[in-house]
């Protein structure tokens, strides 16, 4: 299960965040102010942090600023505050994403997912899936004795997709890793950078094809 690490000074908020995500699915840990939100860290595993910009004892700035340095987890920053500076402060010491109070439990929800997915990538600086070895560092797709260079987004999704052979990604999955939570534009790009990849991938790949789910989305196969 998931626990989340709910630091706001409001009690009654809290036990209205707590209410809604638990029916979610999640662990909701409470924290009253910033300090207390710091002794748990120290004890206990958290995934993603919701933190109230205004609290006695130490900021959100502070709190965000102290849980960037020493956790990677993504921080979800709630505000009564809608001004740009606030925001770019907030996202200097390492905000992840802001919500600007009074907001809805279930967009709250959405953000959540979304951030907690883009922290779930992979790490590894290659990935190896049929015959295809895609090198994170170089940006380089080999196959075989022959080495390509893609464009930046068709890079980061055949990653995506290489990184999990076989399991299925809906198209707001894809535009949520890899063109972000805040992406406007059509999702129907990511049909046209697909359409892109096939046709690289056509004639030089023997065992790795993108494959359509109809009415879902997308997943990569390995065939032998």
């Amino acid at each position: 299960m998931t626990t989340i690490l709910l630091a706001d000074d409001d009690a009654n908020l809290r036990g209205f965040v707590r209410e809604h995500l638990e029916r979610e699915g999640y662990h909701v840990i409470e924290a009253k102010d910033g300090v207390e939100a710091l002794e748990v860290m120290e004890t206990t595993r958290i995934q993603l942090a919701i933190v109230d910009l205004m609290m006695p004892k130490m900021s959100g700035y502070e709190l965000a600023g102290q849980l960037r340095e020493h956790y990677e987890i993504p921080i979800l920053m709630l505000t009564a505050k809608d001004q740009l500076r606030d925001k770019e402060r907030g996202f200097a010491v390492g905000t992840d994403d802001y919500m600007t109070k009074p907001f809805e439990v279930k967009e709250l929800a959405f953000r959540m997912k979304a951030l907690l997915r883009r922290y779930h990538k992979p790490n590894e600086q290659e990935i190896s899936v049929g015959d295809l070895a895609i090198d994170r560092k170089s940006f380089e797709v080999r196959c075989e004795d022959r080495t390509m260079f893609l464009p930046l987004k068709e890079f980061e999704l055949l990653s995506q997709l290489a990184s999990f052979p076989g399991r299925t990604f809906t198209r707001e999955m894809l535009i949520e890793l890899v063109w972000g939570f805040d992406y406007e534009g059509d999702d129907r790009t990511v049909d046209v950078h697909i359409k892109r990849l096939r046709e690289r991938f056509s004639e030089i790949s023997k065992s790795v094809h993108i494959k359509t789910v109809r009415g879902v989305g997308y997943k990569l196969d390995v065939h032998s």
